[in-house]
């Protein structure tokens, strides 16, 4: 893991790049609308992105967005700036493996428009289109506000839900060239809300087009583990909130309110998954792996689910004891025969890959899950505040792992219209982030 000073060393695009890159497409002009011509044409996209590094989820929004663009508009030379401010080694390895032409630069952006290193200031100044990726909320909304400010250039926000953490992003979304909601329920909240960006429609997660992978890892795991394609699920547990003082790097005081509420909900949360766990092994002969997407749920799988395991079980189930990145966790995901659990951009990443996923969430979490019935699969989505649903769990993952025919063609489905409105909408971005004629 890097430090602060090593993700800068890692920054592959320098002010003094960033200058020729700006002189190179200084005579650039508008070419006719929908013309293969035009999605070639050169532009740079400014990229922000990457809310945090404890979690394989949040992670996986760039290389995602990164292959989106890379696929819609191959003319576009791309950089990443990160909100997070750390950046590990290995993240940055895997993006440049899967991108090689992919910019990186850090830093952040003050109140008058002034960047703080000389890199970003140079990215901000040649950029012709400010992207915000998908994410629980517009996190980097003062971001966007100040660079539509002091550049006078369009920016636009892609697959966000709309209303978390008291954000202060309804001013600044109706001047978005468009607005993409990855949940119903939050499209809603929007136009309830007032916002009246030209554009404001529906669209999955950016995560729906991950396409990272480390096979050799993911071989070798899979191998030490006897974990054999199509005969195992995956499954991960998650607290109520995500105990965010105990990612090292926030270095943020415990949540009394918040950690009680988890301790409350641990048992109840968790019992459904070992139940489905102890169906699939004995009713349907097929192993578990227990994963973690957030750092801190590696030792939720281990106290909760295979500590507490009948030991027939326990021997049949695989416990992920160690930190993974985005790029295993998919190769390990597409040789499963499925997956369920309690976050949501693994099964994002699995319906990606046409492996079939069921969803669990809960009140304390945003309407993001909302997005399992807006692209179809209402069937897998489970609140779990409603003992009703509870009930019919542990029947439909074993439903699931005894009939993958019907599972698979149910998340092909899925993945198809996922990618069908994702092609429309970036057709947009593709629009909206043309250099303006000089």
């Amino acid at each position: 893991m890097s430090t602060r000073k090593s993700f800068i060393q890692n920054t592959v695009f320098t002010a003094a790049g960033m200058m020729l890159f700006s002189k190179s497409i200084s005579g650039s002009t508008f070419l006719e609308e929908g013309s293969e011509d035009s999605q070639k044409q050169p532009r740079h996209i400014l990229l922000r992105s990457g809310w945090q590094v404890e979690n394989i989820g949040d992670i996986a929004h760039t290389p995602a967005m990164l292959a989106l663009i890379e696929k819609y508009i191959p003319g576009a030379t791309v950089t990443f700036w990160p909100y997070y401010s750390y950046l590990p080694d290995d993240e940055v390895k895997m993006l440049k493996r899967r991108f090689p032409m992919m910019r990186l630069v850090s830093g952040k952006l003050d109140g008058d428009g002034k960047a703080s290193t000389g890199e970003l200031q140079a990215a901000i100044d040649s950029a012709d289109f400010l992207l915000h990726n998908s994410g629980p909320a517009t996190i980097a909304w003062a971001d966007l506000e100040v660079f539509k400010r002091i550049t006078g250039k369009p920016f636009g926000v892609y697959g966000v839900t709309y209303g978390l953490y008291n954000t202060p992003e309804r001013s600044i979304l109706s001047e978005a060239a468009f607005v993409y909601f990855r949940d119903s329920v939050s499209l809603q909240k929007a136009k309830d809300a007032g916002i009246h960006a030209p554009i404001m429609e529906f669209s999955p997660d950016a995560v729906f087009s991950i396409d990272v992978t480390d096979d050799e890892k993911a071989a070798t795991f899979l191998t030490e583990h006897d974990l054999q394609k199509g005969m195992f699920l995956c499954c991960i547990p998650k607290h109520r909130i995500t105990p965010s003082w105990l990612h090292k790097h926030k270095n943020r005081p415990i949540d009394p309110v918040k950690d009680a509420r988890n301790e409350e909900m641990k048992e109840h949360d968790h019992k459904p998954l070992r139940e489905a766990i102890t169906a699939v092994v004995r009713a349907a002969n097929l192993k578990v792996l227990i994963c973690h997407e957030d750092e801190t749920e590696m030792s939720i799988g281990k106290e909760w689910l295979l500590d507490k395991l009948p030991e027939d079980v326990r021997a049949k189930t695989v416990w992920l004891n160690r930190p993974w990145l985005t790029d295993e966790a998919v190769s390990i995901y597409k040789q499963s025969a499925g997956f369920f659990g309690n976050e949501m951009h693994s099964p994002i990443m699995c319906i990606a890959n046409d492996i079939p996923a069921i969803v669990v969430r809960w009140e304390e979490q945003s309407s993001k899950g909302i997005m399992w019935k807006d692209i179809g699969l209402n069937e897998w989505l489970f609140d779990f505040d409603k003992e009703d649903e509870i009930l019919r769990f542990v029947p439909t993952v074993l439903a699931m792992a005894k009939d993958p025919k019907t599972a698979s063609k149910k998340a092909i489905q899925a993945r198809k219209f996922v990618h069908s409105r994702q092609k429309g909408t970036m057709k947009e971005v593709e629009k909206a982030s043309r250099p303006i004629a000089s």
